[in-house]
């Protein structure tokens, strides 16, 4: 009865310390805008300080590790991208699994961006494409590391339309999308939300955007099939985790106060403005989707005989 009581005041006064909001991302990605910008409302919305930190490296793996072995207790969250569905298969041996995790909800979901280096001597997708059939192997694209989401989302276009490219990961999408836009690298997909910046300044070509409809935000970028490529389509999203087994009810209160987050003016105003959409979800909502994403990429791991180095 005691350990019944003092379990239920322990809910009841969460939360009653700092939160940390983890992101596996290097500084600059989308990401990292979305956790401050949430971080910011949730701090006034649970009247304690949500501190973002940046725990980059092996492509996203080691800042979700550290989620994953935290306490459940509702004081550490995991902010983080598709690249989650794809971490826990790509290693051989990891040393956590999806159910490690609790979904709590999304926080947004942005079409992809295909960029071009603004010197490539290809302006249109169908032209990139028709370069790389020329020369196999010859364009090279950039990511956030191996088996990261921009890595696996161009993966997906060349074994679809059957073409070469050599990678070339960073460590950290923010890195590959300035290599690319200083012309050391020729191509990227991203997320929009972490291209609009060198877009609006003309220092990436935007070649094509996923998704049915073009965006308000860059009505000049075609869709993907527009382009001529009607067949490729992915979205990007953002969300917040959970180490597995922490309490429902502070998942759930958790998942209320994202949605008052990213209600507020200020954070649509920075995602919009980004061509990002702000959403929130139930956390089971949020674990269909994160499950439909596995098995997609397990498909594409397999077929590109992708490896984790």
């Amino acid at each position: 009865m005691t350990s019944n009581i003092v379990h239920a005041l322990t809910h009841d006064a969460w939360p009653s310390k700092p939160i940390r909001l983890i992101v596996p991302f290097a500084l600059g990605s989308f990401t990292h805008t979305a956790a401050r910008s949430v971080g910011a409302e949730l701090t006034a919305l649970l009247g304690q300080p949500v501190l973002v930190e940046a725990r980059a490296g092996a492509g996203s793996f080691l800042g979700t590790d550290v989620v994953a072995k935290a306490a459940p207790d509702g004081y550490t969250f995991l902010v983080t991208d598709n690249s989650f569905a794809v971490t826990a298969i790509l290693h051989d041996r990891p040393s956590y699994s999806l159910k490690d995790f609790t979904q709590v909800s999304l926080i947004a979901d942005a079409p992809a961006v295909l960029v071009a280096r603004p010197t490539l001597a290809a302006s249109t997708l169908s032209e990139v494409v028709e370069l790389a059939r020329k020369e196999p192997g010859q364009l090279t694209f950039g990511s956030g590391g191996t088996g990261s989401s921009a890595h696996l989302a161009m993966e997906a276009f060349l074994l679809k339309y059957k073409l070469e490219m050599t990678h070339v990961p960073f460590k950290g999408v923010a890195a590959a999308i300035f290599d690319v836009s200083a012309g050391r690298v020729d191509l990227a997909i991203s997320s929009i939300g972490s291209t609009a910046g060198y877009i609006k300044d003309s220092r990436l070509r935007a070649l094509a955007v996923t998704g049915a409809k073009r965006l308000d935000v860059f009505p000049d970028i075609p869709t993907f099939a527009e382009a001529g490529f009607p067949n490729y389509d992915m979205m990007y999203w953002f969300g917040l985790m959970a180490p597995a087994g922490t309490p429902a009810e502070i998942v759930n209160r958790m998942q209320k106060a994202i949605a008052k987050a990213i209600d507020s003016e200020k954070v649509k105003e920075i995602f919009v403005g980004s061509g990002v959409r702000p959403i929130a979800t139930t956390p089971e909502a949020f674990a269909q989707i994160v499950q439909n994403e596995t098995n997609l990429w397990s498909e594409v791991i397999h077929r590109g005989k992708i490896k984790a180095e």
